[in-house]
């Protein structure tokens, strides 16, 4: 991800920001006028900023950090904040992520699990893949006993336009492992969330 001075590349922000200028004429606006003067370049770093996901590799954040450990109990990290972008309206979707998995010999630092779902998260998204991007990925690199993701998210593109729910949370979950097979395991995963099952 980008450091506290962000890089962005000029070539793409100079295209990017030609294709806003022809937006804001095509909607009836006047991109001469002062205050949309450097609106189309604006719009093109937010633009790489929010979609650095595509930049990240999520199995190399995983593995950058691996340590050899015999623990078996959940190691949870809830309440990650997600910002992401409707791949269907291009409108944002933001909430909380809640990941945990259970060690099968190795564990991962603490702060690489935020890092993936960010990683996942900075891109064109659908809630539903991305929930289970995050699942594979951890289960793919850890092969941890199990894996459990919950994301609970409110999304632009209901809010502000179309049904215009403002107040509606969509949560969407994946599992694998032992939070699969075992209720007492995915029910002790719910309860640390603060979600019951009930």
């Amino acid at each position: 991800m980008y450091s506290k001075i962000e890089q962005f590349d000029e070539k793409t922000t100079t295209e990017l920001a030609a294709h806003y200028k022809a937006i804001i004429e095509l909607l009836g606006e006047n991109p001469q006028r002062e205050g949309l003067l450097k609106t189309p370049a604006r719009v093109a770093k937010a633009m790489q900023f929010l979609m650095q996901g595509y930049d990240a590799d999520p199995v190399a954040i995983l593995k950058s950090a691996l340590f050899k450990e015999d623990y078996k109990q959940i190691v949870l990290v809830k309440d990650i904040e997600i910002y992401s972008m409707c791949e269907h309206h291009m409108l944002p979707f933001y909430g909380k992520a809640h990941v945990a998995y259970i060690p099968n010999g190795w564990i991962t630092g603490l702060s690489k699990i935020p890092r993936v779902v960010d990683a996942f998260a900075r891109r064109l998204q659908v809630q539903e893949r991305m929930t289970v991007q995050i699942r594979d990925c951890i289960q793919n690199t850890l092969n941890p006993l199990g894996v459990a993701v919950v994301i609970e998210a409110a999304h632009m593109c209901m809010q502000i336009r179309g049904v215009q729910k403002q107040n509606s949370v969509t949560t969407t979950s994946a599992f694998t492992g032992v939070f699969l097979k075992d209720i007492r395991t995915r029910e002790e995963f719910m309860r640390l969330i603060g979600v019951s099952l009930t």
